[in-house]
């Protein structure tokens, strides 16, 4: 056999094998917590980065190692804003992919209209408009920790219905997590909350 089909076999070989998928919970409901930091019973960690608590690591722009419908819930607060504008539909298809029918997605991102409002309040302190400044562009304490789209309740709405969702619940609190979703600066909650049905 020639050089040129032993490597058109070689590569054939591992191009025909779709990557593995991950094992998810086979109990029901399955759950999965996007950015998680703490384990938390009945629930599994996506992360992009590999610490002990986490179970799954990946990306949220690609969810590919799940099978579709493999979650009944999903969390995710502070993560969409970490998503490049240009794959901002595709992630979102993905996320609906991997949704079972009927689940829902817990969606909180910084709402750019409430942290614009607080930017331009020229009664606070420096320290605390520099802190809003941190909420809109990301902490950037590493690589990951950069934030590339701004959303507020109207665009997040549009790219909600472009990725096929069904149903759109605004909420104050999910009740679920102490985390980002909860955050309040001055006095006022600057979390958009949602949460969204497939």
């Amino acid at each position: 056999m020639s050089l040129r089909g032993l490597l058109h076999g070689v590569f054939s070989h591992f191009s025909d094998r779709p990557p593995p998928l991950a094992e998810v919970p086979s109990e029901r409901p399955a759950r999965l917590h996007i950015g998680g930091q703490q384990r938390t019973p009945g629930w599994k960690i996506l992360d992009i980065q590999r610490r002990p608590e986490v179970d799954y690591v990946g990306d949220i722009t690609d969810l590919s190692q799940f099978p579709a419908g493999a979650f009944d819930e999903i969390y995710a607060s502070h993560v969409l804003e970490h998503v490049p504008q240009a794959k901002m539909d595709t992630t979102l298809q993905g996320l609906r992919r991997v949704l079972a029918d009927g689940g829902r997605i817990m969606i909180s991102v910084p709402d750019l209209d409430v942290l614009c409002g607080l930017f331009l309040d020229r009664k606070l302190p420096v320290a605390a408009r520099f802190n809003v400044m941190r909420m809109m562009f990301g902490g950037q304490i590493d690589a990951n920790d950069f934030h590339c789209i701004g959303l507020n309740l109207d665009i997040l709405l549009e790219y909600l219905r472009l990725a096929g969702f069904s149903r759109v619940d605004c909420v104050q609190s999910f009740g679920i997590f102490n985390d980002t979703s909860n955050c309040v600066v001055e006095g006022i909650p600057v979390s958009l909350n949602l949460v969204v049905w497939k």
